[in-house]
């Protein structure tokens, strides 16, 4: 199997131990994403570069590589599709900076505040492009069927979202179903899609999208509950986004619930008016804070990551399952 590397492993039940695995995979979806990038329209290229080649751990084509590895994968198909699914993910992020008038992304200064708005979303739509591509490439249908369905579901995730902003009566479960659509399909998708293209069974192949699901939720909680409870540096962005654009995330939701009429005119001018003023953010973090909102938002994402972990138990424990198994606890431990 072409995944041994020149340095030592870390030891197995870390997420470093995953990353090491996955090395030369990683070199190739790196590779192909780089190719794939370039254009004879140079605005292309600098611009995808600025957000591709910013960083972050690319987790999205990393659960594809896994998850084809675990279920055997041979062959290059599984790289091609991580490829395709960080070009959906990246160009998502793209037309989400645009909509939302995020300031940073990946810890640098976002694309559209750089080129545009205009530019940025027509280079994402050519990343999508870019990922469909490489999705006919591998020759699978199933696969193909799989991340277009997913691409349409982010898409409605995001719309209802935005529907929804500055909405003091959303509940809980809207909001799970704006973060399984926005985030969890996509996780869910990429893991589905590398076991197709590998030969796995149907109960290998539901067992990694159930894997997926789980951990996508886990993560996006995690994110929100970072929003009020870690920093710029952590997030990539500017910690108090999501309080600043009016996004009613889990631990938003539930200070609300949990204040009650105390502080409802605090929410209404805030959140539902959308008037703040500096001290506002500092505010909300304080209440949501100590009405417990964070705590109980990364409670529901340990429920989520053990849940995802569970769904990998039909497969043998080896180093890929314990390993995937560790990116799970990582996905919540990151916002402790």
């Amino acid at each position: 199997m072409e995944v041994a590397t020149a340095q030592r492993l870390e030891p197995e039940g870390s997420v470093q131990h995953l990353f090491d695995l996955s090395t030369v995979d990683m070199a190739g979806v790196d590779s192909l994403i780089h190719d794939r990038l370039q254009s004879d329209v140079p605005l292309i290229p600098a611009l995808g570069d600025h957000l591709v080649e910013a960083g972050g751990k690319r987790l999205r084509p990393l659960l594809t590589v896994a998850a084809a590895r675990l279920c055997g994968a041979r062959g290059d198909a599984h790289r091609k599709l991580a490829a395709a699914v960080e070009f959906i993910h990246t160009a998502t992020l793209l037309h989400d900076d645009v909509v939302d008038g995020s300031q940073l992304r990946r810890g640098k200064v976002a694309a559209h505040l750089i080129w545009g708005g205009s530019a940025s979303v027509l280079v994402g739509d050519f990343l999508f492009a870019r990922a469909f591509e490489l999705m006919v490439e591998t020759g699978s249908l199933q696969a193909l069927g799989i991340l277009a369905r997913a691409s349409r579901v982010i898409a409605e995730g995001e719309v209802l979202q935005l529907t929804r902003a500055h909405d003091l009566q959303l509940d809980q479960a809207t909001y799970l179903e704006i973060i399984r659509g926005k985030t969890a399909e996509l996780f869910a998708a990429a893991a589905e899609a590398g076991a197709v293209v590998s030969g796995a069974t149907a109960g290998q192949i539901a067992a990694v999208a159930a894997y997926g699901l789980k951990l996508g939720l886990a993560f996006q909680l995690a994110d929100d509950a970072l929003d009020y409870g870690g920093t710029s540096e952590t997030l990539g962005k500017n910690a108090g986004d999501d309080f600043r654009e009016g996004k009613v995330t889990l631990p938003l939701l539930l200070a609300i619930q949990r204040t009650g009429a105390q502080e409802a005119a605090f929410w209404e001018r805030t959140v539902g008016q959308h008037e703040q003023s500096e001290a506002d953010f500092r505010r909300a973090r304080d209440l949501i804070a100590s009405t417990g909102g964070i705590a109980s938002t990364l409670a529901l994402a340990h429920e989520y990551a053990e849940e995802a972990k569970t769904a990998l138990q039909i497969f043998p424990r080896d180093e890929w399952r314990v390993s995937l198994e560790a990116l799970a606890d990582f996905a919540v431990d990151r916002a402790a």
